[in-house]
């Protein structure tokens, strides 16, 4: 990854990172590993920017910081993220809660995500278009993130 990236959380270690498309695609041999992984960013949480999303081929995986850091809501480009890969089932309000936070920022702010885990464990703001099923999405639990513009 290039030198002129810009590096959000702890420290990110020396290495090859793997696409987000080859991991997804063998998922269980990174299940629970530290890994570096790669992606194009395709989404960023507009509330506070504490996730986003990267994608190679089609497959995508949601980096979460675990309200640990932030990255810039405009963030573009392709990312380097060090993490946790695993495979999440989301409840339909859960899934609708993840949506709504990718949209433009709300017009009413957002205070902080006080009292929100990771965004997870608490009823989604009524929505008319919720899915219906749960949802499955490959999650990154990330340490650190690598940001090169694009």
């Amino acid at each position: 990854f290039t030198a002129n990236a810009a590096n959000f959380g702890g420290d990110m270690p020396k290495g090859e990172a793997v696409a987000i498309d080859v991991a997804t695609a063998k998922a269980a041999d990174f299940a629970g590993k530290p890994t570096l992984f790669a992606g194009r960013i395709t989404e960023v949480c507009q509330k506070e920017g504490c996730w986003i999303v990267i994608e190679e081929n089609g497959q995508s995986a949601r980096v979460m910081t675990m309200d640990k850091f932030v990255v810039p809501k405009d963030s573009t480009g392709r990312a380097v993220v060090y993490g946790v890969l695993s495979e999440k089932t989301l409840s339909p309000e859960a899934a609708q809660h993840m949506a709504d936070d990718a949209k433009a920022a709300a017009k009413t702010g957002h205070d902080a995500h006080a009292g929100h885990a990771g965004h997870e464990g608490h009823a989604a703001p009524a929505a008319p278009a919720a899915p219906a099923a749960p949802t499955k999405e490959y999650r990154i639990v990330a340490t650190a993130i690598a940001i090169t513009a694009s």
